[in-house]
């Protein structure tokens, strides 16, 4: 016998399809009630408003990925040496958990993800820290453990290099892949961009400094 989608369910789900497409900012309630077909009242009921709404969203795929992103961060911190490059392979089996959440859990959290960062949504920065801000401290150790010689301003900007590139490969991802398969005969999956994304990542966090 199939599960019952619950009212709060609906919702969510229209909702995570409808921001993973068109953004936060651009996405209405109104369009969230008429897919999930529930009134705004039942919105309002389970949710509050729309920013606590985008939080739950999140909060299905952060709860998830986050604790075994801190297994993953503390057993490589255990190890003397560390490199960037096993800092960022941290990521790739949480991500792949991710489809726990969602078939393509992975390219949908990531696109989430980039909507967050490119539409300044301060709300959520704050919501993961006061849930999640420990492992994002160990996700800082780690960097730092990795690149002792840079300094906690030159960690600051290249990180949020790092969150600009990987935001751009997801949101282009669809053109890009498009590209490499016509001028370039190579077909990649969505979620096997990681593997070429994480080494370049790496190498821009361990450049010198100019």
């Amino acid at each position: 016998m199939a599960k019952r989608v619950t009212t709060k369910e609906k919702i969510l789900n229209a909702a995570e399809a409808l921001f993973a497409e068109h953004g936060f900012e651009q996405t209405s309630l109104r369009q969230i009630t008429a897919d999930a077909d529930v009134n705004l009242a039942s919105v309002n009921y389970h949710f509050g408003s729309k920013k606590a709404l985008i939080q739950a969203v999140m909060a299905r795929y952060l709860e998830v990925l986050m604790p075994a992103l801190e297994q993953e961060l503390l057993a490589l911190q255990a190890r003397n040496k560390i490199s960037t490059r096993d800092v960022f392979d941290c990521f790739r089996k949480p991500l792949a958990q991710l489809r726990e959440v969602r078939k393509h859990g992975p390219t949908l959290f990531l696109s989430l993800l980039g909507f967050a960062y490119a539409e300044i949504q301060g709300h959520l920065r704050r919501y993961t820290m006061d849930h999640f801000g420990h492992v994002i401290e160990h996700l800082l150790a780690a960097l730092h453990q990795a690149n002792p010689q840079l300094s906690p301003i030159d960690m600051f900007w290249r990180l949020h290099f790092v969150l600009g590139a990987t935001v751009f490969a997801q949101v282009s991802g669809p053109a890009l892949r498009e590209i490499a398969a016509a001028d370039f005969g190579e077909t990649i999956a969505a979620d096997q961009m990681i593997d070429r994304l994480i080494p370049f990542l790496a190498g821009g966090v361990d450049a010198s400094a100019a």
